[in-house]
């Protein structure tokens, strides 16, 4: 009888021992799932981040596109100008931009700078804007007739006299801000606008466009990389 007694109470520790190694496991499942919970909850929220901050940079870019064509709409037939959804104000009829073969600015285009500029920027550097622009590029382009290189000084030299005769426009003090956001580009033939049959039109080919960089693209840049180092990281 005592053998079986001690066999007994011998049985009872192994279960014993037994059911609290299962409660701990049971513990540290529960632990697990409220760290798993935690971590989506964690990148839901930072998703949840992104997408304001994309819906908040893409309305000011939409709202800033509404006012240039607000500003514009009455000139840009007589100024036979273009503005698109790209922030890009294109200036497309050669014969009022520029001799061929020649750098400097024609009459009728002065004239155009003289009515479009100075407004052009009082938009750009109204308070919700002014602090999310980051670069106001002035783009000269060329058709394919000619090299390519000898097109390419002559697109830079053009966008050098459109913004320094721009500059010549502004106060000082505007001058001082525009310094640190204006560049000249010139791009030779290397963006052509084509006809729907895929052909050059040499004539729209030659052109000065103004276009507008919101710091949109670099919060959108910035989300981009955050997102691929989180999937390399998993």
């Amino acid at each position: 009888m005592k053998k079986n007694s001690k066999i007994e109470y011998k049985s009872k520790e192994e279960n014993a021992f037994s059911l609290s190694t299962g409660d701990l496991m049971a513990g540290l499942l529960f632990i697990f799932i409220l760290l798993l919970m935690g971590a989506l909850l964690q990148v839901q929220e930072k998703s949840e981040q992104d997408e304001e901050i994309v819906k908040r940079y893409d309305q000011i870019k939409t709202q800033l596109y509404i006012d240039l064509q607000d500003e514009f709409k009455e000139d840009l037939t007589v100024w036979r100008a273009t503005i698109d959804s790209t922030l890009c104000i294109r200036f497309q009829e050669p014969s009022m931009l520029f001799d061929e073969g020649l750098d400097e600015l024609k009459p009728n285009f002065k004239v155009i700078l003289n009515d479009f500029f100075p407004r052009y920027i009082a938009v750009l550097s109204r308070p919700q804007y002014k602090d999310n622009i980051v670069e106001i590029r002035i783009e000269g382009h060329t058709n394919s007739n000619g090299d390519y290189y000898s097109n390419m000084k002559l697109s830079q030299d053009r966008t050098r006299a459109v913004l320094q005769y721009c500059f010549s426009l502004m106060k000082k003090k505007d001058v001082n801000w525009l310094r640190g956001l204006v560049t000249a580009n010139g791009l030779s033939s290397s963006h052509l606008i084509l006809t729907k049959d895929g052909h050059e039109d040499k004539n729209l080919s030659r052109r000065v466009e103004f276009r507008v960089r919101t710091n949109a693209e670099k919060h959108l840049e910035d989300i981009a990389d955050k997102r691929f180092n989180r999937k390399k990281n998993d």
